[in-house]
């Protein structure tokens, strides 16, 4: 897995929240980034690099993945952002005149070279029910167009995401002291206030409902019985809709609004089997077009894992775009396959955001990408080829 993305939906790796390293940086070199930004911003270099034609020729395409509901933004600060925030990042938008695109007319801008100043895509992963909630309100108050990497495996069950719901949970009762789980195959003493003691109780949960090859119905249930353990309400937890995905009807609703639904996949994972790869995106396609008449030709990996043997694969599908995790601006001198973002998070200080906003972002991030551009047209057929 790279970046920062929500964790795979198949059980194989269902308990693994992905925290990336990105964020574990030592502090002092935080600290350091930010005054460096600061002094920047004001000798003028942010303006100068936004209004720049190096600036002018990329795209940012920003990725979020939920707005919270309850308490998510604690839970997963890099997944997870307060409505207050998220609101404050579309103000800053509004108030700096950006470009905001919808991402399909941002990419073909892009690679015809007449992208409008500042340009900004906004994306969401997953499709989560905050986002029907939280965010599309939000982004309406603004006029900003937004595409949404829906999964769809889940929006046919009115019921979180178990692993997630499951893991929320024991972070919401870290504190409450558990001697074991034994129904659950749970041996204790059980320490729910470490992260390793929460992973710890999740791995055992998620591979008991494998072994007992549990449906999503029995698997709830589970996650019913857990939340029981803790002292939690589970029903107050699904009317809330925590963790759930957005269902058909608001899908359909959202998408008769303007806002653009793409193929993340059915069931929130990328098999290295062609075969199975290529079921993934054509579930995917056939149950969003059954909720609503949805044009989809780009894609986001999920998790953000991506391997080169996909391209061909998602071009054999008539994808002419897929995002990932990987941060960046876009540049012509980016493989339409493989899309850098900002995976926009609490984490990101207003200034951190502007400075990606501006494009100096790019240049004093340390993080690398696996696939360099630039990539030339014969760079592109050897690529091509060698696959």
């Amino acid at each position: 897995m790279r970046g920062v993305c929500l964790p795979r939906f198949n059980e194989g790796n269902a308990y693994s929240i992905v925290l990336s390293s990105r964020f574990l940086a030592d502090p002092m070199l935080r600290h350091i980034r930010r005054a460096a930004l600061r002094v920047l911003k004001s000798s003028g270099i942010f303006k100068a690099v936004e209004n720049s034609r190096w600036r002018r020729e990329r795209l940012l395409i920003l990725c979020y993945h939920g707005v919270a509901l309850e308490e998510e933004h604690k839970w997963i600060p890099s997944l997870y952002m307060h409505p207050d925030l998220f609101e404050q990042r579309l103000e800053v938008l509004h108030a700096g005149s950006y470009a905001v695109l919808p991402l399909g007319e941002g990419i073909e801008r892009l690679y015809r070279n007449d992208l409008p100043p500042k340009s900004v895509a906004i994306t969401f992963d997953d499709g989560t029910y905050d986002f029907y909630s939280q965010a599309y309100p939000r982004l309406k108050k603004y006029g900003f167009p937004a595409t949404v990497y829906q999964t769809t495996f889940y929006c046919d069950y009115h019921l979180p995401v178990f692993h997630l719901i499951c893991s929320y949970m024991l972070w919401k009762r870290r504190d409450v002291p558990l001697k074991a789980l034994p129904e659950f195959g749970i041996s204790g003493p059980l320490d729910l206030k470490t992260a390793a003691g929460q992973t710890r109780v999740l791995q055992a949960l998620v591979e008991f409902s494998r072994k007992g090859n549990l449906s999503e119905e029995q698997k709830n249930d589970l996650a019913s019985q857990l939340a029981g353990k803790l002292g939690i309400d589970y029903s107050e937890l699904v009317s809330k809709r925590i963790l759930q995905l957005m269902r058909p009807e608001e899908i359909a609703r959202l998408s008769y609004d303007g806002i653009d639904f793409q193929l993340h996949t059915h069931r929130h994972r990328t098999p290295l089997d062609e075969a199975l790869f290529l079921r993934e995106i054509r579930d995917n396609r056939q149950k969003l077009s059954e909720m609503a008449s949805i044009s989809t030709s780009h894609f986001c990996y999920p998790s953000g894992d991506y391997h080169l043997e996909f391209l061909p694969w998602l071009e054999k599908e008539g994808v002419v775009s897929a995002t990932t995790c990987e941060v960046g601006l876009a540049s012509r001198d980016d493989r339409p396959l493989l899309l850098p973002r900002l995976v926009d998070t609490s984490r990101h200080t207003p200034l951190e955001f502007e400075s990606w906003l501006s494009g100096v972002g790019a240049f004093t991030s340390r993080r690398q990408r696996r696939y360099k551009a630039p990539f030339s047209p014969t760079a592109r057929v050897q690529a091509a080829r060698s696959q």
